[in-house]
Formats: C-alpha cells, structure tokens, sequence
C-alpha cells in the first residue's frame, strides 16, 4: 500500500509548544474501524465484530491525536501484524516506544516480537480474569501460594535460548523490511510446530506475564492505557465526520482507489490536527491566559475537535486570505 509522506506530522511535531502540550509523545494506540464498501469486491468481507460487509482501515495515532499511519486491511487479515506494521512503518520522527491496543491488537505472537523488536505492548485486556501466569522457574509450586489459581506451567527458557539467533533474524527481517510482519505470522500458522514460532511464543508468554503482573498492580498504568484508547476512539469520531460522503462508504471496487480513499482520510484530519495545534497555540499563549489554565485544563487539552468545521453547506475559498497562525519553520521533506 502506498504511504503518503509524513510531512504533516513531522510539521506538527516540530510546530507543538513544549510549555502547553509538554515533552514529545513516545506512544501510540492503534484500532481498527469498519467501512462499508460495494460488495462486489474481491476484498469485501462480512465481519462478525461489526456485523456488515466492507474493510478495516487500522489506524495507529499518538497521545495528542495525531494519525502517524493508516493501513487498509482485509477483515480477516491479522491486528497483530497490522499493530505491529504501523508501529515500525510510521516513517515519522516520532520514536515508538509503546502500543495501546485493545484484545483484538495482541497476543502472545505479539507480546514476543514486540519485545524482540524494542517497543512495549500495553492491551486492554477484556478477559483479563481468565488470562493464566507462567511460572518463571520450575520445581517451585508453592513459591506464589496467593497466585495458585492463576498460574499455570514454568517459560521453557531452554527453547529461547537455542532459537534466539533465528529470532533475531526474524525480527531483523521485519525491522529493515526484508518481510513484512504479517508474511512471517502466515509462514508460522502454517507450520505451527516451527521452534522458532515456539521460541517467539515462549517470549510472548514471558512478557505478557510482567505486562498482567504490572497492569494489576499499577493504577496509573490502567489509566495511561485507558487514555490511550480514548484518544483513538476520538480519532474515530473525526473520520465519521470527514468521510461524510455517501454515507462513509467507500464507492470503488478498485483496490488502489481504496487504499487512495485511506490516504485522503489521513491527510485530511492530519492538516486539520495541524490547523488546530496553530489556532490554540495562538489563543492560549496569550499573557491573560497563562494563569488561567491549570494542570488538569492542560491534560485535557486536545488538538482533535471540529466544531468549526462545515461538511455541509457551502464553502468559499479565498486565495488571497490566511489564517492569522503563527509562522512555523516546516521541516525539510524526507
């Protein structure tokens, strides 16, 4: 799929005040949405989740609500690999330390290369009361008494040991794009008995079992995970809006015009994210505002709202007029 370049983001990145929406984020939450299309198409499928025919377009977009990829993925394509993809193929200057995602964006697989390729997993769980621990040793079973029930066999610490080299190499694969995530996952469902995709399995198990420990333990950490996942489902809410034309549908039958389709969508809440940031960087950094806005105003602030924007109704283009935004150095193109 082609990839709109990612002067956008960068720009915003570089246009943001540090004093109103603090240091640069290095995280991402990432989510499908469901979009109707003709279903006379190769790619139309019927999700059960949603119930309806049509694609997925997963997004990754970071904390301050701004889209840094999209990806237009057939309904029984794999979340993971897609999770992952974005994650390592944003082509910003932002530097991707953790993922939020929801049930559907991790598994085990996933907890293994994530953690082979340097960035942390944080899901939201929905089972998380049937999700079982791996012990870290054997030949304790009563070393976590209070954690009995939960526990389950000992990581085979062996198995990674013989196949971490092989696992390098997958993840190096996937990092300098030799193979795309979701070529390696499909190589390894064919064949699951393959001991390198039980090697990656026994890492997975390994953190998914710290990531449990942590997220039961650490308030802050569900919240910083649930504020991740709010910011996305926003994000969602601004496409509803754009995307207004025949009823969100995507009116093609043609692959490429898909996937073009996806692309527009992304500039488009990318330049209005842009817009945005510039409009309340030149309201609030005004001097009566600077005793106004507390710790909890600044948390809440967000770049992502379209109450000025008119999807309906007529639109008059004057080239000879511009916004009164502050003037903001673009970055070089990449």
């Amino acid at each position: 799929m082609p990839t709109p370049s990612p002067s956008r983001s960068n720009a915003t990145f570089a246009a943001r005040s540090t004093e109103l929406w603090g240091q640069g984020s290095t995280a991402v939450a990432s989510d499908s949405t469901h979009v109707r299309a003709y279903d006379q198409n190769l790619f139309t499928e019927w999700h059960s989740r949603y119930g309806g025919r049509g694609v997925l377009i997963y997004w990754h977009v970071e904390k301050k609500s701004l889209a840094i990829h999209s990806q237009l993925i057939n309904c029984t394509a794999s979340e993971v690999a897609a999770m992952i993809e974005g994650a390592m193929r944003h082509g910003t200057t932002m530097d991707v330390e953790a993922n939020y995602t929801d049930s559907h964006g991790q598994s085990e697989i996933g907890f293994g290369i994530t953690r082979l390729l340097n960035f942390d997993l944080r899901p939201r769980i929905k089972p998380i009361n049937k999700v079982k621990l791996y012990r870290p040793v054997a030949g304790e079973p009563d070393a976590y008494p209070h954690l009995t029930p939960a526990l389950t066999r000992p990581i085979r610490w062996e198995l990674i040991t013989q196949q971490y080299d092989q696992m390098i190499k997958y993840a190096t694969a996937i990092r300098t794009r030799t193979a795309s995530t979701e070529a390696i996952l499909h190589r390894f469902t064919r064949n699951a008995s393959h001991p390198t995709y039980a090697a990656m399995l026994e890492v997975g198990r390994a953190q998914k079992t710290i990531f449990v420990a942590r997220y039961l333990r650490l308030r802050d950490l569900q919240r910083e995970i649930e504020e991740g996942l709010n910011v996305m489902e926003s994000s969602n809410g601004a496409n509803s809006v754009i995307a207004y034309g025949k009823g969100g549908e995507i009116a093609s039958n043609r692959r490429d015009e898909q996937e073009m389709f996806v692309l527009c969508l992304r500039i488009l809440q990318s330049a209005l994210v842009y817009v945005n940031t510039l409009m309340l960087q030149g309201v609030l950094g005004e001097p009566e505002w600077a005793d106004l806005l507390t710790p909890a105003d600044q948390r809440g602030l967000t770049p992502l709202f379209w109450s000025h924007v008119r999807p309906y109704g007529e639109v008059n283009l004057d080239m000879g007029a511009r916004l009164n935004l502050t003037a903001v150095t673009e970055p070089p193109p990449t």
